[in-house]
């Protein structure tokens, strides 16, 4: 099974992220790229890749571990921004550094099943939309397409979507139907609730 983890934003976040992102649509360049729907928007923790369905209660557990110990806290999905000439993004603001830590938790609490050992490396985002395939690109056509991802993530400078709270790590398998993707949840685990959240040090 191919696997991830992930933090689901409510559907108050994402239609206001829906309604900001309807316009790029329209934009020169916006019908070169692959959109993705709304309703499959996350922010991913962990990809963990191909999983044997044995496994998956020893990351159950583990996940199940991580969210004991790491708090609710509070999110908005906000402005954007593009991975090299491929990839449109949304960000996030708020209490991201426990965003961060939770997923540095679930990147070592899965490495003993995935096999993973390169270093942690994440940075917050919800995937808009994706690029065709580059293979043969000519050094020009690889500028003029990240020149395209910079005028619509600018176009989202400004958005500042409503707050929530992340209050659940989510086990997702991902399948391809047909050319799109669906994605399940497997399980869902609740983060703690503590009288006093410890503040950014």
């Amino acid at each position: 099974m191919r696997l991830f983890v992930a933090v689901m934003p409510p559907v108050e976040a994402l239609q206001g992220l829906a309604d900001a992102v309807a316009p790029l649509r329209g934009l020169p360049g916006a019908d070169r790229l692959r959109w993705t729907s709304a309703d499959a928007w996350h922010l991913t923790l962990a990809f963990l890749g191909e999983v044997p369905a044995e496994r998956v209660p020893e990351l159950e557990v583990a996940l199940a571990e991580v969210a004991e110990t790491h708090p609710a806290h509070t999110l908005r999905l906000a402005g954007g921004g593009r991975f090299g000439d491929r990839v449109l993004w949304a960000g996030v603001e708020g209490q991201d550094w426990a965003l961060r830590r939770l997923a540095e938790a679930v990147h070592g609490a899965t490495a003993e099943v995935t096999g993973e050992t390169d270093a942690f490396g994440f940075h917050p985002h919800l995937t808009l939309a994706r690029a065709g395939s580059v293979r043969g690109r000519r050094r020009a056509e690889q500028r003029m397409a990240a020149a395209g991802l910079d005028a619509l993530a600018g176009a989202l400078d400004e958005y500042r979507g409503p707050e929530w709270e992340a209050a659940e790590l989510r086990l997702m398998r991902s399948e391809h139907e047909g050319g799109a993707v669906r994605h399940t949840s497997l399980g869902a685990w609740p983060l703690a609730r503590w009288e006093a959240r410890p503040e950014q040090p």
